[in-house]
């Protein structure tokens, strides 16, 4: 598909003076990452550590008071959690610390197809039968007021630790003690923390207000910093602000780890060996969104989550072993359920021309809802429009509910369309480029895709529809050094907000061209003394040939090759060079 090229305006020569301590081209990448003129050196800086004060949370004193509460009282306290990486990672935080502090602790994980998303009331009416005084939700919970006033009726207190937005009507807030970045009225300073974040402010106080010596408290702190790393890049917050600084410090514990004697956390060791990611060279966050995070996320989508929470939390190397295996099982399993379905879908749209791809599973059929997201997801890349995947959850009597799940393009936002929509709806939520719904009659289901397809048709109409190449700077691949990788690596880690340096070069000489992989997928030419490589691209140079000119969008890597290290272009998309 033809991507759009859009290269950022240029920052002026007065700019440049007024901030001369810094090389140009790392002014232009912070401009265009939208950070403060005054914030510009503290970005770049990566050698200080120093995180916000966890009681700048309004009610977090209130909080650790409470918990001090419950553990001095030898009470049960559960820590609720979601069922994906975000909350796995949270719950298995928290439990680590409050297991540390002595508290008499356990998790629950809620399964993504019988029960959903966060609290419900036959888990609760099980934690009460349990025993449970004391409930902490990490990553869910805000929207909960029903199920935390039946907890309270039962006597079970309730910590609310979430960093999801808040009921727009404050009388569906929940009556108990919340942590939450995005509470309108409260004075913590960064609004953007993962749930793994808001779990570690807390863990932060907790355990700062424990009798610990100073040198404890930072060991188990530090302890937990690739836990917050893991979630928070899988749940794809911004990497700015408080939130880089976790996941940069929480990179630098997990890659030492991998590479040390200790192996720290073992589950997160033996699913990294997995992975084939063994500690040789350090891990970045692209590995954790691509390569970690995906494994963690198939617990739930193809079973239950807490496979992955137990992974987290053992500290037996031969237990992590079989959980690690058993993940990437699943995860295989996973990649197969999912190409299925994404064929199946393929064959329904063949002929279809809308504006908005809808594909309905056929009747008699029932498609696995943990991964009709990820279907969807490889529909919209495929075809730049919005896309819905939906399958049938019941089928009793002639009586039929669906359950669907969507991903969107720049141009459509989704979650407006739900709400023009929600009087076909029966639930859903999410934001302007994800969401999820379900519906509980055919009826309503066929109102609902006619209705869509003709508002993303009046939305979409006319408009120039392509995926958009956002490149941060025209570079002359004769300035590329050592020096000037260093410089780039500043700005680690990458992630949303916060991505990794985009540049275009234009006129190039192929000076040599060569297929790779086992069927010549791959391709490799050679560019003014670089080497550039194109993963699963050989058929788009199949009319370039040594001598030809070409303009190539890249971003510089390292290419690590029989121990040597040496810098390379990593293609994303080139154009013949084309005299003007």
């Amino acid at each position: 598909m033809k991507k759009n090229w859009h290269l950022a305006n240029k920052i002026g020569l007065d700019f440049i003076g007024k901030h001369h301590e810094i090389p140009s081209f790392l002014l232009q990448f912070l401009v265009n990452r939208n950070i403060e003129s005054d914030k510009f050196l503290e970005f770049l800086n990566n050698d200080t550590v120093k995180f916000l004060d966890p009681y700048l949370f309004s009610d977090m004193q209130k909080v650790i008071e409470k918990i001090i509460y419950h553990i001095k009282s030898k009470h049960k306290i559960l820590v609720y959690g979601d069922y994906d990486a975000d909350g796995i990672t949270s719950s298995s935080l928290l439990f680590d610390i409050l297991n540390t502090l002595k508290a008499d602790v356990e998790t629950y994980i809620p399964d993504r197809v019988s029960e959903g998303y966060s609290l419900n009331k036959q888990a609760i009416s099980e934690a009460h039968n349990r025993g449970i005084k004391l409930i902490i939700t990490v990553d869910c919970g805000v929207r909960n007021k029903v199920e935390i006033s039946l907890a309270q009726e039962l006597g079970i207190e309730v910590i609310v630790s979430d960093h999801h937005s808040f009921p727009e009507n404050k009388k569906d807030w929940p009556d108990c003690l919340i942590i939450n970045p995005a509470h309108p009225g409260d004075s913590f300073p960064y609004k953007k923390l993962a749930g793994v974040g808001v779990a570690f402010k807390l863990a932060e106080a907790l355990v700062n207000s424990s009798k610990l010596s100073s040198e404890d408290k930072s060991k188990l702190l530090r302890r937990q910093l690739d836990l917050v790393a893991l979630g928070t890049i899988a749940d794809l917050v911004s990497l700015t602000g408080e939130n880089r600084v976790l996941v940069r410090e929480g990179l630098k514990v997990i890659n030492y780890n991998l590479s040390s004697l200790v192996k720290g956390r073992q589950g997160l060791y033996q699913l990294a060996k997995l992975s084939k990611l063994s500690g040789d060279k350090d891990l970045e966050s692209w590995n954790i969104a691509f390569q970690l995070a995906p494994r963690l996320n198939a617990s739930s989508r193809i079973e239950h989550a807490d496979t992955a929470v137990k992974l987290l939390t053992t500290s037996s190397r031969i237990e992590a072993r079989q959980l690690a295996e058993e993940l990437n099982l699943k995860n295989q399993k996973r990649q197969v359920i999912t190409k299925e379905i994404f064929n199946e879908v393929g064959d329904l749209l063949k002929d279809d021309k809308n504006f908005v791809k809808i594909a309905v599973c056929p009747q008699g059929k029932k498609w696995n809802e943990g991964v009709i997201g990820l279907a969807s997801s490889k529909l919209t890349a495929k075809h730049y429009l919005p896309s819905l995947v939906i399958t049938r959850t019941e089928e009793d009597k002639g009586k039929v509910s669906f359950k669907g799940s969507g991903r969107s393009i720049n141009e459509f936002n989704l979650v407006e369309a739900l709400e023009d929509l929600k009087d076909y709806l029966d639930k859903y939520g999410g934001h302007p480029m994800a969401c999820g719904f379900s519906i509980y009659s055919q009826d309503k289901l066929d109102k609902f895709v006619s209705k869509l397809r003709k508002l993303a048709e009046k939305k979409l109409k006319g408009k120039e529809l392509s995926p958009k190449l956002e490149i941060d700077l025209e570079l002359d691949l004769a300035l590329i050094n050592e020096d000037f990788m260093l410089n780039c690596d500043k700005l680690r880690p990458y992630g949303k907000d916060n991505p990794r340096p985009l540049f275009v070069s234009r006129k190039q000489l192929v000076s040599d061209i060569m297929t790779m992989g086992d069927k010549g997928q791959h391709i490799k030419i050679k560019v003014n003394n670089f080497w550039a490589i194109a993963f699963s691209q050989s058929e788009k140079f199949t009319e370039v040939k040594a001598g030809d000119k070409i303009d190539l969008v890249y971003y510089l890597e390292y290419n690590h090759f029989n121990g040597k290290k040496t810098i390379q272009l990593k293609i994303i998309d080139f154009k013949k060079y084309e005299e003007k």
